[in-house]
């Protein structure tokens, strides 16, 4: 069964690769969504599939690409809506 995994980034995540670094870990799990830039300096992601992958995400949005420095993910586990078919970097 799907999960939706909606997650707030801080720290050092803007212009550091951020968002491609989160597409190419959440297209390699297979898993569905989008992640952008906020207007306060944060990033947005929301990705759906299984819990394990997610979970697995998870652990590299703490991480974060070399030059970023990630300091908070407040994070929200929901049920998936399925309104995504693949993961995208969404650009405002």
């Amino acid at each position: 069964m799907n999960e939706r995994l909606f997650a707030i980034v801080s720290g050092r995540v803007q212009m550091v690769m951020f968002r491609d670094f989160v597409q190419r870990k959440a297209s390699g799990l297979r898993l569905v969504g989008e992640v952008r830039n906020l207007k306060d300096g944060t990033v947005e992601v929301i990705v759906e599939g299984e819990r394990a992958k997610l979970e697995k995400l998870l652990g590299k949005l703490h991480e974060g690409p070399l030059l970023a420095r990630v300091e908070h993910v407040s994070v929200s586990w929901l049920p998936a809506t399925g309104e995504f078919s693949n993961f995208r970097i969404a650009y405002e």
